[in-house]
């Protein structure tokens, strides 16, 4: 099985007050491309699909056409909210969509979300967890058998360990997480939201039980501790701290459970980011 890992996409962001909407465009239909080029069996949206938790029309219309694109190749999409998203728009027409293989995860209410695929190696289960925070895990539980449980969630890393240890796991067969966190030891970038004194730091091993964890959060393409958690980074250059950077989508290439082949597919930028520097 093969799958597009792509995360970070922004759609509708301004870099020093100028619209990025055109590059997005022109990145898109690079995807659209390699999708053809590779024949993928499946895209992963690893959240911040867009800037803004309320996006402008024009960036609503241009995921909108990308989405319906994948879709007329007979692409499955799965998608999750970032932090830079509206959980409620994003999931928004979920369970219409689903029917035409666009999977998104829905506002976390204790559940998340599990499709289920199987190719000649056997069952793929992939995993949709969208950006949580532990106010939100606390929520979710509370009235509940669980409530003791969930009233000691108090950073990212107990919110993370508690919504994943309510998901049902079948370690025998290959295991997707589609996630969008910061795992400690990450590499960051300028144009990242970050939380004072790292509670939003998440431990590795939270995700032991998951054959690969296709991570959104970070800009930078990046391996994070094993060989099986990783970062594909955004689709552009967001900031100044991202212009050496080397932009890609990452691609999966699965036959049994412990035979994973990951390559990267390189994006290149229709204006590229620059740094000039001089004497004033």
């Amino acid at each position: 099985m093969k799958l597009f890992h792509l995360s970070d996409l922004h759609i509708g962001k301004r870099v020093n007050e100028f619209s990025m909407l055109e590059d997005q465009k022109y990145i898109l239909g690079q995807i659209l491309k390699a999708a053809k080029e590779h024949q993928p069996e499946g895209i992963i949206l690893a959240g911040d699909i867009y800037d803004k938790p309320v996006p402008a029309a024009e960036a609503v219309q241009v995921f909108d056409d990308f989405l319906t694109s994948l879709n007329e190749m007979g692409l499955p999409v799965f998608m999750i909210s970032g932090n830079h998203d509206s959980p409620e728009r994003v999931s928004y027409g979920g369970r219409l969509m689903k029917k035409s293989g666009i999977y998104v995860a829905p506002v976390y209410e204790g559940k998340t979300e599990k499709v289920e695929f199987t190719d000649e190696y056997g069952k793929v289960c992939i995993h949709l967890l969208p950006f949580i925070k532990p106010a939100v895990v606390r929520h979710a539980f509370e009235g509940g058998e669980f409530e003791k449980e969930a009233e000691a969630v108090c950073d990212h890393q107990s919110a993370v360990k508690m919504a994943v240890s309510h998901m049902d796991i079948d370690t025998d067969v290959r295991n997707v997480l589609i996630v969008h966190q910061f795992v400690t030891g990450a590499m960051r970038c300028e144009s990242e939201e970050m939380s004072v004194g790292g509670l939003d730091n998440v431990d590795a091993s939270v995700f032991d039980d998951f054959d690969y964890v296709a991570l959104g959060h970070i800009h930078k393409p990046q391996w994070v501790k094993s060989g099986k958690i990783r970062y594909s980074g955004s689709l552009m250059k967001y900031s100044f701290s991202e212009s050496l950077q080397n932009k890609s989508v990452t691609l999966l290439d699965w036959k049994a459970k412990d035979d994973l082949t990951v390559t990267t597919i390189p994006l290149q930028p229709e204006q590229d980011m620059r740094v000039i520097q001089g004497k004033l």
